[in-house]
């Protein structure tokens, strides 16, 4: 058995085991840090309940902020029901549904499961976030492959852009945003969102959602639940796997399966220069967290973490300014501080 398919089995295994509630003194810290480094909402729900909620900027429990890259879970999210509604295969080659990548050499050993890692090799493609763009499917798929499949991680809207279009080729008349409200957002007790149509009506798979902390707060408690009601949890379990290109890494998902080992650092600093500048040997977001932590990151430091062993989900908005989320977690789980 592989070390990354007995994580996957043992994620969901921790969450059987009794959690001790969190120490309000240490909560009450990390919600002060939060604070000082231009936080926005700071949501804390442990075994079901509501431990803290606070709002020191000018929102509310009804304000909804930009999750940013946090909206990618969601897109994940509908691929792993297409796969438990057998419409489609994480390992099967993208060229079986895209014609022109199936005549490419490179392109036609890319598979739906390294589009949605960012492990497949293709260009980041950042202008396809500029509003009104003409059509980001069409010209995501003419990106070129600047690595070969598989052995490099290039985190950027263009991959999941030809995502969305393989799912659209799959669902024929129906629309990936129709399949993604009816199979995942209602399910989940959410509306339609905001997804940056371009022209020609293709959504910004990347970014775009806008959600209050309860809201996001529900993407948490479905991690806890093992993915019900929207998947099967052996099919959610493999979100958790990481990619040989960046072990942190898969689904939408960051993990911190490194630690207490590994190289703590902040991932939003590292995927700021060029891909290929950028190393994500051993990376963990705090060595002082439990392995099983996962979290969505968005840019200017939004957050949704989850410790399935702590029965745990945490939600932080921001707005941009310095944060550290080793140092966050470690005055939130009162660990102690890192020595500089």
């Amino acid at each position: 058995m592989t070390r990354a398919l007995l994580f996957g089995l043992l994620f969901f295994q921790v969450r059987a085991l009794p959690a001790a509630e969190l120490n309000p003194a240490a909560v009450a810290r990390a919600a002060k840090y939060s604070a000082s480094h231009h936080g926005l909402s700071f949501l804390v729900r442990q075994n079901g309940r509501t431990l803290f909620e606070e709002y020191p900027g000018k929102g509310n429990a009804r304000t909804a902020w930009r999750i940013y890259s946090g909206t990618k879970a969601f897109w994940n999210l509908a691929a792993l029901a297409a796969v438990d509604d057998k419409l489609l295969k994480l390992d099967e080659p993208v060229g079986d549904t895209i014609p022109s990548w199936k005549t490419d050499p490179r392109k036609a050993r890319v598979t739906i499961r390294q589009l949605l890692d960012f492990s497949c090799g293709l260009a980041p493609g950042f202008q396809l976030q500029q509003n009104e763009f003409e059509n980001r499917d069409k010209t995501a798929i003419r990106l070129p492959l600047v690595a070969a499949p598989g052995e490099a991680f290039i985190y950027g809207p263009g991959a999941l852009q030809v995502f969305h279009a393989v799912l659209k080729s799959k669902l024929g008349k129906k629309s990936p945003t129709e399949y993604l409200e009816r199979r995942v957002l209602r399910k989940m007790e959410l509306g339609p969102q905001r997804y940056l149509d371009d022209r020609a009506g293709n959504p910004l798979l990347s970014a775009g959602f806008m959600l209050t902390a309860r809201q996001w707060a529900k993407m948490g408690e479905l991690v806890l639940k093992e993915g019900r009601p929207v998947v099967r949890p052996e099919t959610l379990a493999q979100t958790w796997r990481g990619s040989p290109a960046n072990c942190a890494f898969s689904l939408g998902w960051w993990n911190n399966r490194a630690a207490p080992g590994g190289r703590e650092f902040d991932f939003e600093a590292m995927l700021a220069p060029k891909w290929s500048q950028q190393d994500w040997a051993d990376a963990c977001l705090c060595r002082a967290a439990p392995p099983d932590l996962v979290a969505c990151i968005g840019s200017e430091y939004q957050r949704l973490y989850v410790i399935p062993s702590l029965k745990l989900v945490v939600v932080r908005h921001g707005a941009g300014g310095s944060f550290s989320d080793g140092r966050f977690l470690r005055l939130l789980l009162d660990r102690p501080l890192a020595s500089r």
